[in-house]
């Protein structure tokens, strides 16, 4: 049975990418598990959302184990006989390296109050609160910049996960307001909050997203990895 307990000690070392295991340390949002205590051998992350990390030793766990994991999985190609046959989404991993100048950006910080304004976000992006446990939680935290039209959040840029060195990026545009450069705005700014935090800003999107690819590139992110998310019981994301 999977016992909660910090399980660092299991984890690799945090890169730019889908830091969901530094996220649910640095946020108390999420859970971690591990296979046995004491003497742990493998541990299992998960956010909410359906994000998911999985590391240690494979042969410490069964599938039947893991059958209640249902969404994307940051694991190695050896867990995926595990996951049953999760398929492949690639990622590509960039960062934003020091001294890259960013312009300014009216995007303001969101506060407690604006739970609401989050909340009315077009349901197609919702997607960009889930790991902080929803809209309220991310509002709280203070660290979402957005452009407000209406009392509606019409794009936002959030740490979509925090770690000890590393924010990594989420923007989202609502799709009535897409072209007029407002995920450019919202993402400069957030940029320049995880500077002033001593971080640095990571950005992680798929080969084929063109308009996430431009955002980055427009900012000044460069590459700095890739690999894959496995899709287990749900479809790879548009």
């Amino acid at each position: 049975m999977l016992t909660v307990f910090d399980a660092r000690t299991l984890l690799p070392p945090e890169r730019p990418g889908p830091l969901i295991h530094a996220h649910a340390a640095a946020t108390g949002v999420g859970r971690i598990r591990v296979d046995r205590w004491p003497g742990p051998r493998a541990v299992h992350v998960e956010l909410p959302g359906g994000n998911h990390a999985l590391a240690g030793d494979p042969d410490a766990l069964t599938a039947d184990d893991l059958r209640g994991v249902t969404g994307l999985v940051d694991a190695a190609p050896e867990w995926a006989p595990l996951l049953g046959a999760p398929a492949a989404w690639p990622r590509l991993f960039a960062e934003l390296p020091p001294g890259v100048p960013v312009p300014r950006s009216t995007a303001r910080l969101l506060g407690p109050a604006d739970a609401g304004a989050l909340a009315a976000l077009d349901p197609g992006c919702a997607w960009i609160h889930e790991t902080w446990g929803g809209p309220a939680r991310l509002a709280a935290a203070g660290v979402a910049r957005a452009v407000v039209h209406d009392g509606r959040v019409v794009s936002v840029a959030v740490p979509f996960y925090v770690g000890a060195h590393h924010e990594d990026v989420g923007v989202v545009t609502d799709p009535a307001h897409r072209g007029a450069g407002l995920s450019t705005a919202c993402a400069a700014a957030l940029v320049h909050d995880i500077r002033a935090r001593g971080r640095i800003p990571s950005w992680t999107t798929s080969p084929p997203n063109r308009a996430s690819r431009a955002v980055a590139a427009r900012l000044g992110f460069v590459t700095a990895g890739e690999g894959v998310l496995w899709a287990v019981g749900v479809p790879v994301p548009d």
